[in-house]
């Protein structure tokens, strides 16, 4: 797969630096619509701070599991998703390195940036005031994560325009930006907290924000160069992974979190990949030449097994829910 996106992309006679070009345009009109519709918020404001007490280093009494009101799934999830924010500063230097730092799109790096700074800041205030998760293994953890990174990009076979990064690393982020707002959103369901609820609400609706923007980048990639665009995002589908899974204990938290409902492979196919594809038109579109339909069908091949998997899920999941249907009957 990847010995074919270097060449193909190389052959359109348009630079990396073109395509910024002729982007440009809709990122002016992207980042004007995005100044008028995102609301500023502060932090503080969604921190019960009454709840907060010193820790021992203070005089104060250190975590324990019991001060905790959150869930196994609530703290699986919180913590994901904070750990997920906390590696901001991975994320701005592909989008940076990827993007320019000049113009609209260099305004848009550091706004996307200084947005996406608070996410992370208010769920750590939430939880280490109210001790929802224990403050020093989430900073352990934070330790590892951040100086691990994560880069979304498919590995480079050697063969790779890196001129054309950029394709992949905004179609990336189109779905990544949608499922983050999904995670977020059920995760503030989950912690049975309307202040923890009302917080992640807020955060989500940066999220689908931020996904906007990077959508509709892509959509303009399409009319330009639509074979390329094309071959992004089959490569970023097909390899898509969460910005958290190189983080210590993800595969654990994932299994909580899909069992929890709160992010899951069925819902990653009809809440985030299918209504992103459906929007740019993928399966309808006819401007596509032969390299443009030839991962066309790929993905829709792709996609095929993907149904599959969701299924098979499905049917586990209740084969699951009647076992534990079946304990509880039993144990009353």
């Amino acid at each position: 797969m990847t010995s074919l996106i270097g060449p193909a992309i190389s052959d359109t006679g348009m630079t990396g630096s073109d395509l910024l070009r002729e982007l440009l345009p809709v990122c002016e009109t992207e980042v004007e619509r995005h100044m008028k519709m995102t609301k500023d918020w502060h932090p503080h404001d969604y921190v019960p701070w009454d709840d907060g007490r010193n820790f021992a280093a203070l005089g104060g009494v250190d975590w324990d599991p019991e001060q905790s009101q959150l869930s196994d799934v609530a703290k699986a999830a919180m913590i994901t998703n904070l750990l997920t924010e906390d590696n901001l500063p991975s994320y701005h230097r592909v989008i940076a390195e990827n993007f320019s730092l000049d113009d609209a799109w260099g305004f848009w790096v550091g706004r996307w940036t200084a947005e996406e700074m608070r996410h992370s800041t208010v769920m750590r205030d939430y939880l280490v005031v109210t001790r929802g998760v224990d403050p020093v293994e989430l900073e352990e953890t934070r330790m590892a994560h951040m100086t691990s990174g994560f880069n979304p990009l498919p590995e480079d076979d050697g063969q790779r325009d890196h001129s054309f990064d950029m394709l992949f690393a905004v179609s990336y982020v189109s779905f990544q930006e949608l499922a983050t707002r999904v995670s977020h959103r059920n995760t503030g369901k989950a912690c049975g907290d309307p202040i923890a609820d009302r917080m992640l609400q807020r955060v989500a609706a940066d999220e689908n924000l931020h996904m906007l923007f990077y959508r509709n980048v892509v959509a303009g990639a399409l009319d330009l160069v639509p074979d390329q665009a094309m071959c992004a995002i089959y490569s970023i589908v097909s390899n898509f992974q969460m910005p958290g899974a190189t983080m210590p204990n993800f595969r654990r938290n994932a299994v909580l979190i899909a069992k929890g409902g709160i992010y899951d492979l069925p819902q990653h196919l009809s809440e985030v990949v299918m209504p992103v594809l459906r929007k740019w038109r993928i399966f309808e579109r006819d401007d596509f030449g032969p390299l443009g339909e030839m991962y066309r069908e790929k993905l829709a091949d792709y996609l095929e097994e993907m149904n599959v998997k969701v299924e098979k899920f499905e049917r586990a999941r209740e084969r699951a829910l009647e076992r534990e249907a079946k304990k509880s009957r039993a144990g009353a």
